[in-house]
């Protein structure tokens, strides 16, 4: 969607295909007939789609036409991409993901692979009145999945240079350029926004000295994806964590629209309700509630017994981002709010916006969509939400 912010800046709004199943080509062209779906129900049309495709889905694409494909299959659909979720490698709707989505991680050239195929892809499908593609990608790694955080994070942060450097030879070849978004998450090596600022001063400058990359293709092809969710469930607040980035001249390419659940009470009755009924195989829902000056932390909603129940606990669970509750529990749509209403203020640059809640289908029974009708239903009522939200409704 292109959304009217004022006379001078149009927003590009998309959402995340990553709510469907993309292991396959034959996969993604049913998340584009279901983005189909979303599409009709705006009454739109184009409509832009996040795409999100598995290495394996990936292979196969290069195998059936590559990137000419892609834009035979969209085009008659009335979609466009011009962003991409890079995120998960494998298979993020296998019965349990967990931590496996952070797998391979940015240590590994077959991240930094799959990445530069995927922007290769990108830079052949993306609108021609589009200046930069985006792909959102990980926090570097897991810290519960390295054994030492610090190399993890210096070998990391070289793969991402090399990447750079590649990106900016794909830009001279082509024409178009693509920008590489981490996405800072609870428990991984970019967390908060304060991890985000020291790796772009620092860690990010150090890697690309010892790489021998030139810091301007580093600047020109990185930066943060900004996931509201993420950085609600780390207590920040959006316009101070958004200023800090602009402050210190981090890119913020892409903002991913999405709530946090909030469980007000955990230990109350309602609260362990709600903590059974929201914890599910698939998914990692890290939970973090204030202790102190700072935070206490589980990696899981099964591994809680360790924080305090008498102050609320925010949780990593992706909840439709149009809803202020969901049943009996409350989520951080106002700090996704808030995050909206720093963007709107003039002359700001306008990031990539994508809404993100790929947790339908695990969401409480009585809570999910009854069919794929329903579920475009939801998503539409979400994209809806956010057009209104930016002052075009």
């Amino acid at each position: 969607m292109r959304v009217a912010i004022d006379a001078q800046r149009t927003a590009l709004l998309t959402y995340c295909a990553n709510v469907y199943p993309g292991e396959s080509l034959a996969e993604l062209l049913a998340a584009f007939d279901a983005a189909g779906a979303v599409r009709e129900r705006l009454g739109l049309a184009r409509m832009a789609l996040g795409v999100w495709l598995s290495r394996p889905g990936l292979d196969e694409l290069g195998r059936s036409g590559g990137a000419a494909r892609l834009g035979d299959e969209l085009v008659p659909r009335g979609l466009e991409v011009f962003t991409l979720n890079g995120f998960p490698y494998g298979n993020f709707h296998a019965p349990v993901v967990k931590r496996a989505v952070y797998h391979p991680d940015w240590t590994t050239a077959e991240r930094r692979d799959y990445t530069l195929a995927l922007a290769e892809v990108l830079v052949e499908v993306m609108p021609g009145d589009v200046a930069e593609g985006t792909i959102s990608t990980l926090p570097l790694a897991h810290r519960g999945e390295v054994a030492d955080a610090d190399a993890a994070m210096a070998a990391a942060c070289e793969q991402l240079c090399r990447l750079a450097a590649d990106l900016a030879r794909l830009a001279d070849r082509t024409g178009r350029r693509v920008r590489v978004l981490c996405e800072p998450e609870p428990g991984c090596l970019l967390e908060t926004t304060a991890d985000a600022i020291a790796w772009w001063t620092g860690a990010l400058v150090d890697a690309a000295r010892r790489a021998g990359v030139d810091r301007a293709q580093v600047a020109a092809h990185l930066g943060i994806c900004f996931d509201t969710c993420h950085q609600a469930v780390a207590f920040e607040d959006a316009a101070e964590s958004l200023d800090a980035l602009a402050a210190a001249g981090v890119p913020v390419g892409k903002m991913q629209l999405s709530s946090a659940l909030v469980i007000p009470a955990p230990g109350s009755p309602a609260g362990r309700a709600a903590r059974e009924r929201f914890a599910e195989p698939r998914f990692l829902h890290q939970v973090r509630a204030r202790a102190g000056a700072g935070l206490a932390a589980a990696d899981d909603l099964d591994r809680v017994d360790d924080l305090p129940v008498d102050r609320a606990w925010r949780v990593h669970f992706h909840v439709p981002i149009h809803r202020a509750d969901v049943g009996q529990v409350s989520t951080t749509r106002e700090f996704l709010r808030d995050a909206l209403a720093w963007l709107r203020a003039p002359g700001r640059a306008l990031p990539h916006l994508e809404v993100e809640t790929y947790t339908w289908s695990v969401l409480p029974e009585d809570e999910r969509p009854r069919d794929a009708a329903s579920l475009a239903a939801g998503i539409a009522a979400e994209l809806g939400w956010v057009e209104k939200e930016l002052g075009a409704g």
